[in-house]
């Protein structure tokens, strides 16, 4: 009979294979691996946007075209969203120690490449091979929590916080890198990865204890292909649509391509003996809707952060420093949320009321900004409907994140961590491209009939794009409530009896 995952069973002193240790002695252990781990996934996910910022910057001083600057943003994305999958089953098999490691060291380097670059082609290769270490480094690290924290109590603050700083991470960089570019240079929103990694590497090498690698284990090479291939394909075809249109060959091609690739994928995970995915770790019901769940509101999200900056910068005159402080409050709104949600409301009355409130919050929110004008105010118009959406993401990134890896063996607590991270990937990259092709037909449509070069034209077509950005982005989430009243079950969850087991302390 399933158990409900709010119970621990007594701790007993062990050594996973993967390099965690488990025994509960050293309890301040742990929090420092928190701290170590919550600070390398803050790296990977401000990395998002941090560069955005700086891409004028980056593209006087390389004298690259307007064109070729999304390869800036593609070339990582494209990288780390088809390499999760390998990045966390290498996790799994050779080491969490070894892979997080790795994954820090790689991706400190390659910022220090692409903070060097002399050239356009130098820069791509950088954010490209940050994309690699960090599709080895962040299911390594929330794996380690996975493993780190199965005490109900410990493991609810923990991934409360870890869903905190996985939710802001995007504002943080939006406002880190508006600080460094201003007062210091472009190059310096990629060098800040050396300082941030140093920390991890030193306490990671302390405190995480090696495992031994199993001599029995092997990789999937057809799955690892496939699945490498369709992720490829499929975010390669969404930043296409985002270029060239949905009508593009290299938009609906790609994504066709991803399509039949990732279905071969899912046939090939019941054949091979030893999958890169084993199906156990989507059999459970409340992972699965998990899945589901952080892939909805990665792509809603992208509302709030890619359109709302045009909004301040544009239209309010913000700068980028002040741009990134307008989000702090939603920062803030989110990481109390977060905590709150799995320390508090997930023991108490479980994940449907939690995530479906957390979306229609997210729904909400959107549908609020949808009323800015040219002479709205911030503290007005858009803090308020700011704090709404930073308590619904939180709400819902905080839960789908502890959900989706709860109950997970820890041989596949990589993969399973990998999981959610490929969701993420992937619904921000139908979000950025799904968003941004409505937003500029919207923008289009307006100007049919009126004089283009009339500015207040101009400022009311951009303002009707970010509307129906917003408007969509709410419908998003509008779903993503639906679909978490009827996926959780009611009451705390339990693990499915055919799924994998949690592992306890």
């Amino acid at each position: 009979m399933a158990q409900p995952q709010t119970e621990a069973a007594p701790p007993s002193p062990s050594l996973d294979k993967s390099g965690t240790r488990t025994d509960a002695a050293g309890p301040d252990r742990r929090w420092w691996i928190l701290a170590l781990v919550g600070l390398a996934q803050l790296m990977v996910t401000l990395d998002a946007t941090i560069v955005n910022i700086a891409l004028p910057s980056a593209q006087a001083d390389l004298g690259f075209s307007d064109g070729d600057r999304t390869w800036i943003v593609t070339a990582y994305s494209l990288a780390f969203g088809s390499l999760l999958l390998l990045g966390g089953r290498i996790a799994d098999l050779f080491g969490r120690k070894l892979a997080f490691l790795v994954g820090v060291g790689g991706f400190a380097v390659a910022s220090a490449l692409a903070g060097a670059a002399s050239s356009f082609e130098m820069l791509v290769v950088g954010r490209a091979l940050q994309g690699v270490f960090g599709a080895l480094l962040a299911p390594a690290a929330l794996s380690l929590l996975t493993t780190t924290f199965t005490d109900a109590k410990e493991r609810a603050k923990a991934f409360g916080i870890f869903g905190a700083i996985a939710g802001s991470g995007a504002a943080v960089g939006l406002l880190l890198g508006g600080f460094l570019t201003e007062y210091m240079d472009w190059r310096w929103t990629l060098y800040v990865n050396l300082a941030l990694a140093v920390v991890p590497l030193v306490g990671g090498w302390i405190l995480l204890k090696r495992g031994t690698r199993d001599a029995g284990a092997k990789l999937d090479i057809p799955g690892t292909v496939l699945v490498t291939g369709g992720l490829f394909a499929v975010v390669f075809g969404f930043s296409r649509a985002e270029s060239h249109g949905w009508d593009s060959p290299q938009s609906w091609g790609f994504l066709a391509a991803g399509t039949v690739l990732l279905a071969a994928f899912t046939w090939w995970q019941t054949k091979a003996s030893h999958p890169l995915l084993p199906l156990r770790v989507l059999l459970d019901r409340t992972r699965g809707a998990s899945f589901a769940v952080m892939l909805i509101v990665s792509a809603g999200m992208f509302g709030v952060f890619l359109f709302l900056t045009y909004y301040l910068q544009l239209t309010l005159g913000f700068s980028a420093v002040q741009t990134g402080l307008a989000f702090l409050p939603m920062v803030a709104a989110l990481m109390v949320a977060a905590t709150m949600a799995t320390s508090i409301l997930l023991p108490r009355i479980g994940p449907k009321i939690v995530v479906a409130l957390g979306m229609a919050l997210g729904a909400v929110g959107m549908a609020w900004l949808t009323g800015l004008g040219l002479d709205s105010s911030y503290a007005a118009h858009v803090l308020p409907p700011l704090l709404v959406l930073g308590v619904g993401i939180g709400l819902v990134m905080a839960s789908g994140m502890s959900l989706a890896t709860s109950g997970v063996a820890a041989d596949d607590a990589g993969v399973a961590s990998a999981s959610v991270n490929t969701m993420q990937q992937v619904g921000g990259s139908i979000g950025t491209a799904l968003l941004n092709t409505l937003a500029a037909s919207a923008a289009t449509s307006y100007l049919v009939g009126k004089n283009p070069a009339d500015k207040l034209v101009q400022a009311q077509a951009h303002l009707e794009s970010y509307s129906t950005a917003y408007w969509w982005s709410a419908g998003f989430f509008a779903a993503g409530a639906v679909l978490a009243l009827l996926l959780y079950r009611n009451g705390v969850p339990e693990t499915d009896s055919n799924a994998a087991p949690t592992v306890h302390m």
